[in-house]
């Protein structure tokens, strides 16, 4: 069995209908690994491609809370030489995401409905994501403010985003 095989749990279908909670799952089997972090970062970043241009490594994730880095590169730089500030929403979302995926229980689903961001200073350097989201105890229906921080390496808030992420039931 290939390193697909053990990630065949990934397929969109999995994740949007019935089975565990796809995203804990694969953090939690792949955290403790030499490089899973990293690996888990690329798995992101090819479930969702768009989000994998900047290249961001998820540093810690658990019920309720997440941290992003996104370095500092060329690729996400506009032309005044700082941080492009599609990078910094892409960042905030992929922050908030995978702090309300893991959060989720095993028979939910959520999409994000609206995305608010605040820019607060040219962002420059390698750029934090720091997410502390409610826990949904139900799948029921309910919409959920996920708050983001952006956070560069002085510990500065560059910007600060809220998804309005809508939670509910997987479909059977």
């Amino acid at each position: 069995m290939g390193l697909s095989d053990s990630f065949a749990f990934l397929s969109p279908s999995s994740i949007s209908r019935g089975g565990k909670n796809a995203v804990r799952q694969m953090w939690d089997r792949v955290n403790g690994w030499p490089g899973g972090k990293a690996l888990f970062s690329r798995l992101i970043g090819t479930m969702a491609p768009y989000t994998g241009t900047i290249g961001a490594e998820v540093l810690e994730l658990r019920h309720g809370h997440a941290e992003v880095l996104m370095r500092d590169r060329r690729a996400v730089r506009n032309h005044l030489d700082s941080v492009h500030a599609v990078a910094l929403v892409n960042l905030a979302e992929l922050a908030g995401n995978i702090a309300l995926a893991y959060s989720l229980p095993d028979d939910a689903r959520f999409i994000v409905a609206g995305l608010s961001i605040e820019y607060l200073k040219k962002a420059r350097g390698p750029i934090r994501g720091i997410c502390d989201c409610p826990t949904p105890e139900t799948s029921a229906k309910q919409e959920y403010p996920v708050l983001v921080r952006l956070v560069n390496e002085a510990g500065e808030d560059v910007a600060k985003a809220t998804l309005r992420s809508l939670v509910g039931p997987k479909r059977e």
